[in-house]
């Protein structure tokens, strides 16, 4: 059972698409990764994107946040076009995009408070004191201690570097976060925290959350529509309950095999958010 969590949207946000795929071609050099691809993402949804391997999960992720140009078809972002923009209002829809990397993605030389403040100068054009400032206020939201601020990556557990990176993806306040495999090696103490982390954060910054993984548990806590790629293709994207009712053999097999079944018959263990 997915369990949803939404805030009262504001009136303006109401069902409107932020991300929209059109015919999306990918490919490198004589091997085509996505043929005539599309999808939307809501505004205030987590949707979750999962497939086999090699069926370009985080190229589709890379590619929508302008890391990776397509060989054709169309993205908008917020209703634009990137490439159809210049290279300064580019960087201002950029801006509201946040990335979490697989691994963390973290400088290895600069300590916590360091690198999430490195975007709030770069960007935000913000003095070394008030980014050290607000970077700590970020790693508390992610629900780092505060002592974590002055570690470096090496002296973190992977849950913890994952937050950190979390924390840096948040610093300019982003409206959509992409997230590619936040739960990839931790253990599922951990994971399970991460899942309800980003509902948290969802529901508290209202944020749009497009999320890459292959962990089971993730997607029937955290995600409100699941969108599955084969063939080159979004197959189906729709609620899990819709999506593992698909007549297709992998989705079948991933669903509704033995550790499908099992995340299906464990109860989503958050508490009722925006209570005390």
């Amino acid at each position: 059972m997915v369990r949803h969590h939404h805030l009262e949207p504001h009136p303006d946000s109401l069902g409107k698409t932020v991300i929209e795929v059109r015919k999306l071609c990918n490919r490198f050099g004589t091997q085509v990764v996505h043929d005539q691809l599309d999808l939307d993402l809501q505004t205030g949804e987590i949707l979750g994107v999962v497939g086999g391997s090699g069926t370009g999960k985080t190229v589709l992720l890379r590619t929508i946040v302008g890391l990776n140009k397509p060989a054709g078809g169309q993205i908008r972002l917020f209703g634009k076009n990137l490439e159809e923009l210049s290279a300064e209002q580019r960087s201002r829809v950029k801006q509201r995009v946040g990335v979490l990397f697989q691994g963390g993605a973290l400088f290895t030389s600069l300590n916590l408070q360091d690198n999430v403040a490195v975007p709030l100068i770069e960007h935000a054009g913000l003095t070394r004191k008030d980014a050290h400032h607000l970077a700590r206020m970020k790693l508390a939201l992610t629900g780092l201690p505060s002592d974590a601020a002055l570690k470096f990556p090496s002296e973190l557990s992977g849950g913890m570097v994952k937050r950190a990176g979390l924390a840096r993806a948040l610093a300019l306040d982003p409206e959509i976060l992409f997230l590619d495999e936040p739960t990839a090696g931790l253990d599922p103490i951990s994971a399970a925290g991460f899942d309800e982390l980003i509902v948290t954060l969802r529901d508290a910054l209202g944020l749009t959350v497009f999320l890459v993984t292959h962990d089971l548990d993730t997607l029937h806590s955290s995600c409100d529509r699941i969108a599955v790629l084969s063939r080159k293709k979004v197959l189906v994207a729709d609620r899990l309950e819709k999506v593992a009712a698909t007549q297709d053999p992998w989705i079948q097999n991933y669903f509704n095999g033995p550790r499908g079944r099992a995340a299906a018959a464990t109860p989503a263990a958050h508490p009722e958010h925006g209570q005390e």
